[in-house]
């Protein structure tokens, strides 16, 4: 019997390979090529009396209102200018950057083939970590002072935050503003529907960026992901103890769900844990929902918190 039942997995393991090699053969014969334009080498290579050719050729990136001298000022300004010198260290060339958005954006036409190819644009903006890259249709807008390493020098943010100024982190902040815009936004303000419509994004990496280790698609370290998997059915059985999946209480976003050094049951595990744990579990939720039926991803986005959860048959490992 345990012979059988060994023979069947190992069969479905290689079905499920099976699938998955073929659409990644078809994924790559998708023609995509992905343009670049480097604003920020632009910008601070002109000379301050020919600023009129920067607005004409970029008009999105100077809003009316704001007098020249503002640019002409961060054009000449010494620590902007470091700044500047420090992303031509690390992306003089970008071509390795340029082709992983090729990749990504083979999935994407894939999974979407509606979706235009957008042209990426790099700048250097204002160090706002909530702006690193943003999908905006037909463009993609990347912050590469934002991609520096965490080490770097310039950086005086906390190390949940800095962790993920890193390279590899361009092409999951890609996806999570992609997502964020095809997933509708929830009407239910509960815990629940926050958990899932943030585990929807991740899923959305699973399928998009499917060489992405877990860590790097959630911005954990492997130790993060490791403590989340030791305690998955610990951290269920607290949010169903204490009542909180249709909880509306606003200060469970920020105790689970929004970017923070450590997540917040008020035990003593605190310390250990990583920030957006309810994010985590909701990933789960999700995974499982696709596993236990048969919905595309863009079916997926569009369905509705509730019935993922009842249809996910979600049970937390022991």
């Amino acid at each position: 019997m345990k012979i059988c039942r060994f023979v069947v997995v190992l069969s479905l393991f290689f079905l499920s390979c099976d699938q998955k090699n073929k659409v990644e053969k078809a994924v790559e014969e998708i023609p995509v090529d992905i343009k670049v334009e480097r604003f920020d080498k632009v910008f601070f290579e002109t000379k301050p009396e020919d600023l009129a050719k920067v607005k004409k050729q970029f008009p999105f990136f100077f809003p009316a209102g704001n007098d020249d001298a503002v640019w002409v000022q961060k054009m000449q300004e010494p620590i902007w200018r470091e700044v500047y010198t420090e992303v031509q260290k690390k992306y003089s060339n970008f071509e390795s950057v340029r082709q992983e958005f090729n990749t990504l954006f083979q999935h994407v036409k894939y999974y979407f083939p509606k979706t235009k190819t957008p042209k990426v644009i790099t700048v250097i903006g204002e160090m706002d970590y909530n702006a690193k890259a943003i999908y905006a249709d037909s463009l993609v807008i990347v912050a590469l002072e934002l991609y520096l390493g965490k080490e770097h020098r310039f950086y005086q943010f906390p190390d949940y935050l800095k962790q993920n100024f890193e390279e590899k982190q361009i092409m999951p902040d890609v996806v999570s503003s992609f997502a964020y815009r095809n997933i509708p936004a929830y009407d239910d303000k509960n815990l629940l529907s926050q958990m899932i419509f943030e585990g929807k994004q991740l899923y959305a990496k699973d399928v998009l960026l499917p060489e992405y280790a877990d860590a790097d698609k959630i911005g954990y370290t492997p130790e993060q992901i490791k403590w989340c998997e030791e305690n998955e059915a610990y951290m269920w059985r607290y949010f169903i103890e204490k009542e909180m999946l249709y909880s509306v209480d606003p200060k469970l976003t920020a105790r689970f769900i929004a970017p923070a050094p450590f997540s917040k049951f008020y035990l003593e595990i605190d310390n250990d844990s990583p920030g957006r744990v309810g994010a985590w579990i909701g990933w789960q939720m999700v995974r499982s929902y696709m596993k236990n039926n048969t919905v595309t991803l863009p079916e997926l986005l569009k369905t509705n918190a509730k019935e993922i959860f009842e249809k996910s048959k979600y049970k937390p490992k022991k």
